[in-house]
Order: C-alpha cells, then structure tokens, then sequence
C-alpha cells in the first residue's frame, strides 16, 4: 500500500509549536485500504500537530457520519461518528509502532504519514453491532423485521403447563410401581 501525499506530514520545516491540519474523509480514502463496508462516508479529522524539541504529539479528532448496513436489517442508515487519538511521536534508532499510543520514528526521519491511524481512528470508532435506529426506537418497517416477528419463538403457541407428553405419563406410572 503506497502512501496517500496528502496525508504526510513534514514536520522538519515546521516551527516548535501547534499546527492545524484538516482532513475531509470519503470513500476514495476508503477505497485506498480495500476496505468496503461504508456506502458512503462524509468524516472530517481535525489534527492537532504540537512540535516540542524532542518529541510530537499529536491529538486526532474525528466527527461525521458513514453510512453503513444494519446488521438485522440490512437496511442503510447513517452512523455517527465522534471519536478521538491522541499519538506521541519519538525518535529512536529504528521504526517501531508496537505501542498504539507511541510512535518511534529514526533520527534521520523528515516527514510522517498519518494515513493509517486516521483509518483505524474512524473504523475502530463504530460500534461492534450495527443497529438502525428506526428498530431500535421501533419506528423502522421492514420486511425482515416482520419475517424475525413473525418466527419469534415468543409468538410460537407455548404449551400449558398442565399439557404433558403422553409417553411421559406412561414413564410416571413407573416410577409410581
């Protein structure tokens, strides 16, 4: 995967301090990472850049919608997205990302790509179940929603309490021997 120009930054000619970068994130960013779970995706990440003199620490804010499929449903419906990450970035003798919280760059390093953390930021950001508010709320209509009413085990005749298997009465008599 090659990275995205638009998404590195090179920190060499920025002065100590805080930088604002703004990033609109749709489905060609997306696209980029193969990954096709969205319809549609309208995000925009707001970073925060603080240069310090031997460190970078940078805070990822991300807010929009992406629209997604429900998972009972399979209807489509727009899923907000409000999230946030915060990086430090240090330099050391190698390249090490084993910490999701620190990056190690090398000391000859000019420039990093944050690509990849806005990705995890905005897909690690929805929930692991993908529910329409309309079932939630009960507003949603829906033909498989009226399949899942209508095989509901709930709605299935239970039996009374006092109706028993015949052959488990022939086996009480058993027991009464």
């Amino acid at each position: 995967m090659r990275n995205l120009a638009e998404f590195t930054i090179p920190f060499v000619g920025l002065k100590l301090g805080k930088h604002h970068f703004e990033y609109d994130i749709d489905n060609e960013f997306f696209d980029h990472f193969e990954y096709d779970d969205f319809n549609s995706a309208d995000v925009k990440i707001d970073l925060l850049f603080e240069k310090k003199t031997t460190m970078m620490e940078l805070t990822f804010q991300a807010s929009g919608t992406v629209n997604v499929n429900c998972d009972i449903t399979n209807e489509p419906y727009d899923q907000p997205i409000d999230s946030s990450l915060f990086l430090v970035i240090k330099f050391g003798d190698e390249f090490n990302d084993d910490d999701e919280d620190l990056l190690i760059i090398p000391h000859g390093e000019f420039e990093v790509n944050v690509q990849q953390y806005i990705y995890e930021l905005i897909v690690l950001s929805l929930p692991l179940k993908r529910v329409h508010p309309g079932v939630e709320d009960g507003t949603l209509k829906s033909d498989v929603l009226d399949k899942l009413e209508e095989l509901s085990i709930d709605k299935k005749e239970k039996k009374k309490e006092g109706d028993t298997d015949p052959r488990w009465d022939k086996l009480k008599n058993l027991l009464n021997d």
